[in-house]
């Protein structure tokens, strides 16, 4: 068969199946104006729930001068070239020195995305003598990394110690065959539920076998711990985390990450990241602005602006709970709001959040949750306010009293593409 013939045949698998009835307004949906709590869809106002801008920075004054001013000094192409030909420049080295310094490595190295960085370090750490341990909640940039992987891999039920702790000794058995190691790899914060790794229980497994941690902190790094070093610092760890991954997505509101670790290791991995090696580097101005995110994340102000974002997602979570919604286990800022209902309820709930709320956040269900259960994703910010907090409150608990009533009952799912 022609790839093409079965492609059109293919139903669009469990996201695309829906794509005539949901893109451009469930999925792939547009929001216009300056990045913040409230911007526009389609062509109304909405308080913006779906963000990852942890700390207001995507429009942070100084760092949009940077921005704008590093742009017109050096262009968006400069360095041409991966780092390893003619992408290098002292500006990346300084961003890795201060990054490495930041979160107590001896060495950092920069990603060009996160995602592809991710993978790749996975990748060139990795001979298929190795055994990977990793969570079975891992992000889809991890398990796409485990998948590169040729040795055997191995998974444990999500933040289960009893399970982690078994697996490993698994796997050390088979490496006593091959020859090889064990490299576990979880999360720092798990970006649908915002429940933390449990890295502390992890890392003291480290007293009794031989296994090295990685740890993606996406969600962490810039806001967890009390300097922001992330969850590791958070659990007071940082010195068992072999290598710590942080991406620029969340808390800088840029694209990018980086990995830190020993010296020798990073080395290797420099001259060893597939996705670093045969693609361009960063461009200029997005490290020089990296360096101002830094900066700012280092000072008295990074501290007030997590203290802010802390105060609005204690008063949204602590709200929630009060008003009797599952929330689940959320620690981290990521709060996810749970209801039994079917898909057609979902969107029927979503379209009156947005269109009748003025309220834009993402609805999550099967297969990313359970059949029968409905998450909607919210994400404050040190941009929102505790007004933002309490109209969204009062919203969620009238949208509650209308699901329990049969208001958004229906047979399908409405058609709302444009």
């Amino acid at each position: 068969m022609d790839i093409f013939d079965r492609i059109n045949k293919d139903s669009g698998g469990p996201l695309g199946q829906y794509r005539e009835k949901t893109h451009g307004y469930f999925t792939f949906p547009k929001l216009e104006g300056e990045i913040g709590p409230h911007m526009r869809f389609q062509g109304e106002e909405v308080l913006c729930w779906s963000l990852n801008n942890y700390l207001g920075l995507a429009n942070h004054p100084a760092i949009r001068k940077v921005d704008a001013e590093a742009a017109a000094r050096w262009g968006m192409a400069y360095p041409m070239g991966s780092r390893m030909l003619t992408g290098h420049t002292s500006l990346h080295e300084k961003m890795e020195r201060e990054l490495a310094d930041f979160e107590k490595k001896e060495d950092a190295y920069l990603f060009n995305f996160g995602y592809q960085g991710i993978i790749s370090t996975i990748d060139a750490l990795l001979t298929r003598h190795d055994v990977i341990v990793y969570d079975s909640e891992a992000h889809a940039c991890l398990i796409d990394g485990c998948r590169l992987h040729m040795g055997k891999r191995m998974v444990y039920p999500h933040n289960d110690i009893d399970k982690c702790e078994k697996t490993i000794q698994r796997a050390l058995k088979v490496c006593e065959e091959t020859g090889g190691g064990v490299l576990l790899i979880t999360e720092g914060v798990y970006g649908m539920t915002g429940a933390l790794g449990i890295l502390d229980q992890i890392a003291a497994l480290k007293k009794k076998y031989p296994f090295r941690i990685l740890i993606d902190d996406a969600h962490g790094f810039g806001v967890m711990g009390p300097h922001g070093r992330g969850t590791s610092e958070y659990f007071g760890v940082m010195d068992d985390i072999d290598l710590y991954i942080g991406a620029y997505a969340k808390s800088m509101a840029t694209i990018g990450g980086f990995v830190a670790g020993p010296k020798s290791v990073i080395s290797y991995l420099r001259y060893n990241l597939r996705s670093q090696i045969y693609a361009k580097a960063l461009p200029m101005p997005i490290v020089e602005g990296c360096l101002k995110r830094l900066e700012i994340i280092r000072s008295e102000e990074g501290d007030e602006l997590r203290k802010k974002l802390w105060t609005i997602t204690r008063a949204l979570q602590n709200g929630l709970r009060e008003r009797g919604f599952d929330i689940g286990v959320a620690q981290a800022c990521v709060t996810p709001v749970f209801m039994k209902g079917n898909l057609a309820q979902a969107t029927n709930i979503l379209i009156d959040l947005r269109k009748n709320y003025h309220i834009f956040c993402s609805a999550v269900t099967y297969p990313v949750v359970p059949k029968g259960v409905l998450m909607y994703r919210i994400i404050p910010t040190a941009a929102h306010s505790l007004e933002d907090v309490e109209y969204t409150l009062n919203a969620f608990s009238e949208v509650k009293e209308k699901l329990e009533k049969g208001v958004y009952d229906a047979d399908e799912m409405q058609d709302m593409s444009v």
